[in-house]
């Protein structure tokens, strides 16, 4: 396809769409599956998706089992879908939800694309490989759709006449120092659907080996912070070990409604931080914004447990759940 290889470092969403889209390339026919709606405990969320090859291979998926083995079926035998988005409704009564897999009592409305042109999904993931956030419109009459980039808005949307899903990084995530747990927290992030930005204007740090999909900045860290666009879907965290680096940062993350921030460190270390925040005048419910230390407490000593603790406590906050949603956590 000659895209850059970017395993390790791609989403859910984009990977079933490049899958998917090799495959048309190939001239095989693909039965592309969105969750549309759940009711009671189901596994996979609205905007969910599935790639069916004709042979019977999947990506993704639209749930926790046999939903899935009865699209492949009917996929196979040419039985599923037609020239315009269908609609399917699996579920609703305890014995058909344990049948296929759902929890009992578990629904959902699914939509069904059949896809057998190159063209169906390129100019998407071409969109996605160059990280643009991207809407896509699928109007459910005619299977016209539609590509938007541009903000954010709402991720996914149905009304009777379409379904609308945003693909890329509806969310964005600063990292002020670069290092191990950096690196680490920029891998899981970008699987997570993050744009992310990696701020480290010290000379030693110089990045030899770029991560793919990864933004680098030798601006000051709140030259940075104030750059920032769409701040209610944007995570600050500092790691660079050094005040003047990271107190820069929290000076001007403060001064903004960002969802999360964060600050590496000991317990000792986030006292004297709090004392020199306050010295420069914020006040204590300011600083009661900042995670500090950051990430839940797991145990984590080594820089991929400490990055995945960090990386824990900004999707609780973000899904607003638990006690990640509190500061200082």
């Amino acid at each position: 396809m000659g895209y850059p290889d970017t395993s390790g470092l791609v989403s859910d969403d984009l990977e079933v769409i490049r899958t998917a889209s090799g495959w048309l390339a190939d001239g095989v026919r693909v039965a592309l599956v969105t969750v549309l709606k759940t009711w009671g405990s189901s596994p996979r969320p609205p905007g969910s998706l599935l790639a069916i090859h004709a042979s019977g291979h999947t990506v993704g998926s639209v749930s926790g089992g046999c939903v899935e083995e009865t699209l492949v079926a009917s996929h196979r035998k040419g039985e599923l879908g037609g020239a315009y988005p269908s609609l399917v409704d699996f579920g609703v009564e305890k014995a058909q939800a344990e049948r296929l897999g759902l929890p009992c009592g578990g629904r959902l409305e699914l939509m069904i694309e059949l896809l057998d042109s190159a063209d169906a999904l390129k100019p998407l993931l071409d969109l996605l490989q160059d990280g643009q956030l991207t809407a896509r419109r699928v109007v459910l009459e005619s299977g016209e759709v539609t590509l938007q980039t541009g903000g954010a808005g709402v991720e996914f949307e149905v009304t009777g006449e379409s379904v609308t899903k945003v693909f890329g990084p509806a969310w964005q995530l600063l990292l002020i120092g670069n290092g191990q747990i950096a690196c680490h927290l920029a891998r899981m992030a970008i699987s997570l659907d993050y744009r992310v930005i990696i701020c480290d204007p010290r000379s030693e740090f110089i990045e030899e080996n770029p991560l793919v999909g990864v933004h680098y900045s030798k601006r000051m860290p709140d030259d940075e912070v104030r750059r920032l666009k769409d701040v209610a879907r944007t995570a600050v965290v500092t790691l660079a070990h050094d005040p003047r680096q990271d107190d820069l940062g929290l000076t001007a993350a403060l001064e903004r409604a960002l969802f999360y921030i964060g600050a590496l460190g000991s317990r000792r270390s986030a006292e004297k931080r709090r004392a020199r925040l306050t010295e420069i005048g914020h006040t204590a419910e300011q600083i009661a914004r900042i995670h500090a230390p950051a990430g839940l407490p797991i145990g984590s000593k080594r820089p991929a447990e400490i990055a995945l603790s960090i990386m824990a406590q900004v999707t609780a906050v973000r899904n607003r759940v638990g006690a990640g949603s509190m500061a200082g956590v």
